[in-house]
């Protein structure tokens, strides 16, 4: 008899495959199999990226966010008067950031034999009213560029030029249509992003906030997929599934707080443990525990360490040669 580990035993219960309905639909079953991932840690620091999202001290508001924005778009304009129409039209003729990101990815993603660019606009500003989670998560996503990203030195840069947090915000969109029911716009949508982006999430998976994909090239995230808040991952990074069965969850649960290295490959409905770890180029086939350091092919687990926050330092070489010897 195969022994299953407790993390795949607790993905493995009825609120975690519950049959018949869109994984996005069934919060309850999110929450179940996030909270299977999660680990302790030490409570007495203030930032706990594998415990869930919180808006730090040094974090501006999505009101705070949106005056910086406009003070480095005029600022950028006076130095680079060429940008200055781009600047006006994406930031500076709007009001708010809901109205910019709306301009910003339907003149993205507009297609003249999919959407237009107004349709696309009007779409974006309704799930951006409907649901107001999708904007929190996306000024979550700023902020998770600017205090990872080295190369993120203002919040414009990363909301108008990296690839990887406007296909998240596209991705959030195409999630809420998903679980209108509107399956099939939300898959024009996500078909769109794909061509537009070259980064490939299936609107059924499920992302949480404080979500930073780096350069972005090549990530592939599957239907079931579910995403917990403050995760790291590079390009070339795929979530994919294991089997057919349709309505099940066939795709990985990445908990709270894990980075993923370039060229992760993470097969089949397991369970990546909060604050783990995965070296670049790593093949994960096997459920990880919370706060470890896995890497190979097949990825194997190198070491632990409970208070190490790898999101945090972003750094994708330590640890990964405990004993290295000539």
């Amino acid at each position: 008899m195969i022994q299953r580990s407790p993390l795949t035993q607790a993905a493995s219960t009825p609120e975690f495959r519950e049959l018949k309905q869109p994984l996005g639909l069934k919060e309850k079953r999110v929450k179940a199999a996030l909270l299977s991932s999660m680990g302790s840690v030490d409570e007495d620091e203030e930032n706990h990226p594998s415990q869930g999202y919180k808006r730090l001290s040094h974090h501006p508001t999505k009101e705070e966010l949106w005056d910086k924005m406009r003070s480095e778009a005029w600022a950028d304009a006076a130095v680079e008067p060429a940008l200055a129409p781009f600047l006006y039209s994406t930031i500076l003729s709007h009001t708010t950031l809901e109205k910019s990101l709306a301009f910003l990815l339907g003149n993205k993603l507009c297609s003249p034999s999919v959407l237009g660019a107004v349709q696309l606009m009007g779409l974006m500003q309704e799930a951006f009213r409907s649901d107001p989670d999708i904007i929190d998560g996306a000024v979550a996503d700023v902020m998770a560029a600017k205090d990872r990203d080295p190369a993120c030195e203002k919040y414009t840069q990363c909301v108008l030029y990296f690839k990887g947090y406007q296909a998240i915000q596209c991705h959030r969109v195409s999630h809420w249509l998903w679980n209108q029911g509107r399956k099939a716009l939300a898959l024009a949508f996500q078909s769109r992003a794909s061509e537009v982006f070259q980064v490939d999430i299936h609107p059924g998976a499920h992302l949480g906030k404080g979500i930073l994909i780096d350069h972005a090239t090549g990530v592939v995230i599957g239907e079931t997929t579910i995403i917990g808040d403050n995760v790291s991952m590079l390009h070339h990074v795929t979530l994919g599934g294991s089997g057919r069965a349709r309505g099940e969850a066939r795709h990985p649960v990445v908990g709270h707080g894990v980075l993923l290295g370039a060229g992760v490959s993470v097969l089949g409905p397991i369970v990546l443990g909060s604050g783990s770890k995965v070296g670049a180029g790593s093949v994960v086939v096997t459920d990880l525990p919370p706060h470890c350091v896995a890497v190979g092919v097949p990825a194997k687990i190198i070491k632990r360490d409970l208070k190490k926050e790898p999101v945090v330092t972003m750094d994708q070489c330590y640890d990964f040669i405990p004993d290295y010897v000539i």
